[in-house]
């Protein structure tokens, strides 16, 4: 039976202040299973997804375990070329689905259009991987926005609006959207977004940037249910990985990264990308998450106590939708 649908950027229905609090979702996965371990028997075959930033980091990874599960995986990147190793890995792979690259630049609302326009058929997974963190100046995109809350949350709003039709006619599509613990201390400032009046500090804007992510995945469960969409909002964890290219080597050695001879040495509580991938994976992927959305999952667990009210907030979530897809509009 076909699931009633709506605009993409409507008021989600209204919901019950006496709803009970769903029961915390949990896996038999621990936080140092990998995205294979975390994929391992799930069938992809038939299914077509897509990974933003899907060439490096936990992005490659994330395709890597999508497409050995069997699924299509376009790469959406800045730089489809820099893809073509992975590319070229992959069609090696027994079973693997076909991986390809697109061009997506999500500080271009153009790009970002663009792509979203191209697209065709259904969309069973979108993943929300892509992101800058700590760039040392306010640096803007070309429309103004300041450039981590363009690339890590406002271009994904626009692509995620821009291929809710694609997700709807999938069924039973997932939405993942890779934020970070570094949501916890930044609400999202809606009087100054783009820092014109306050001072600009880099792990402001990125913890913006992550507080508007959750708030994404929390807009999209309350308003795509009804479409077959689930949202869901995930922390990685901390792994090295190409996102800490702007951090300085002082900052660095403060986070224990570095020894006093400039060898990076990362703690125990680190990740591989293999492992930081793992929740992204699982959240995209694995049977267990059927029908299950709106959540934040941290370590392949949802722990509520790691949510911060600010990010909880469903009024901030509206807000936020209305704001965002006014800028997805180019208003």
């Amino acid at each position: 039976m076909t699931q009633p649908s709506h605009s993409p950027d409507a008021a989600p229905p209204p919901s019950p202040s006496t709803s009970p609090s769903p029961t915390p979702f949990s896996s038999p996965f621990s936080a140092r299973a990998t995205a294979a371990e975390v994929i391992e028997g799930v069938d992809l075959g038939g299914r077509r997804a897509v990974v933003t930033g899907g060439a490096s980091g936990l992005g490659a990874e994330t395709v890597r375990a999508l497409a050995t599960a069997g699924a299509e995986v376009t790469i959406a990147t800045r730089r489809p070329g820099s893809a073509e190793p992975l590319i070229g890995e992959l069609s090696a792979v027994p079973g693997a689905g076909r991986v390809l690259a697109e061009p997506l630049d999500l500080s271009d609302l153009a790009s970002v259009h663009a792509f979203a326009r191209a697209w065709r058929g259904p969309l069973d997974i979108l993943v929300a991987n892509a992101g800058i963190m700590a760039l040392p100046e306010r640096t803007l995109a070309p429309n103004g926005w300041e450039m981590q809350l363009a690339t890590n949350h406002l271009g994904h709003f626009a692509l995620a609006l821009g291929l809710h039709g694609a997700l709807r006619e999938a069924g039973a599509a997932r939405l993942v959207v890779v934020s970070s613990g570094a949501h916890q201390g930044e609400p999202f400032d809606f009087d100054d977004p783009h820092f014109e009046r306050r001072p600009y500090d880099p792990w402001a804007a990125y913890g913006q940037s992550k507080t508007a992510d959750i708030l994404l995945a929390t807009g999209a469960a309350r308003r795509w249910a009804t479409d077959g969409i689930t949202a869901n909002a995930l922390n990685p964890g901390y792994i090295l990985t190409g996102l800490q290219r702007h951090v300085d080597d002082a900052t660095m050695r403060a986070f224990g990264v570095l020894d006093p001879a400039g060898n990076v040495t990362p703690p125990p509580y680190y990740k591989t990308p293999e492992q930081g991938a793992a929740t992204a994976v699982l959240l995209a992927a694995s049977p267990l998450l059927n029908g299950i959305t709106g959540r934040y999952v941290e370590d392949n667990q949802e722990n509520p106590s790691a949510l911060a009210p600010h990010a909880a907030s469903p009024e901030a979530a509206d807000r936020l939708w209305s704001y965002a897809a006014a800028a997805a509009r180019g208003a």
